[in-house]
């Protein structure tokens, strides 16, 4: 049965080459539609939070003033997913600061990324947008605390991937959907997602 890890960093700002570092990481795995288990931590990385950023978050500098050197944070979240594939939501977001902060360290990322956003748009296209909370509320999806924290992203995520699972297994009569195909229908079109899909269910 597959694993995959999910992900969410909470960051002073929008981008690692505009020299954002983050703040917070949360990870999940998740196997056969459950969590399995769960990392998070605040980090320091040098860098203050400016305000509007606190006020989105909730993570103060004086939070991060007593929290973990983002080196030792970002060390264990590598060894917590190991070779274990990833997602997130908005992964390009996300993507960026999980190979900087791993550059800061001299360690290579492993694998690629798949994105709930990407593939909400494909489908859920009705969808008013693909937020994370808009998609949780509209699909009916737990939410547990506050969100923009990274743990309660990163679960929601979580309920979002499998949702998506579930529904495509559903509306293409397929035996299994894992990360390597939603990886790679992230990236078609969205009138091309049921040719492809029903080519994977007759070749299935």
């Amino acid at each position: 049965m597959e694993t995959v890890a999910v992900l969410d960093f909470e960051t002073t700002g929008l981008s690692p080459s505009w020299g954002d570092r983050a703040t917070e990481i949360a990870i999940t795995l998740v196997r056969d539609g459950q969590v399995i288990d769960r990392f998070q931590s605040l980090m320091n990385a040098g860098r203050r939070i400016p305000a509007d950023v606190t006020q989105l978050t909730g993570i103060t500098n004086e939070m991060i003033a007593s929290a973990p050197p983002a080196a030792k944070v970002m060390r264990e979240a590598a060894k917590f997913v190991g070779k274990t594939a990833v997602v997130a939501h908005n992964a390009s977001f996300d993507r960026k600061f999980w190979v900087a902060e791993l550059e800061q360290l001299s360690i290579s990322p492993y694998g690629d990324f798949a994105c709930t956003m990407l593939l909400s748009r494909r489908v859920y296209p009705d969808s008013p947008n693909h937020r994370l909370g808009t998609l949780v509320q509209l699909l009916g999806l737990p939410k547990t605390g506050r969100a923009h924290r990274a743990m309660v992203d990163a679960e929601m995520t979580s309920h979002l991937w499998c949702r998506i699972q579930r529904d495509l297994v559903k509306s293409y009569s397929l035996a299994s959907v894992d990360h390597e195909l939603l990886a790679r229908i992230q990236r078609v079109s969205r009138s091309q997602l049921p040719t492809v899909l029903r080519a994977c269910a007759r070749a299935g």
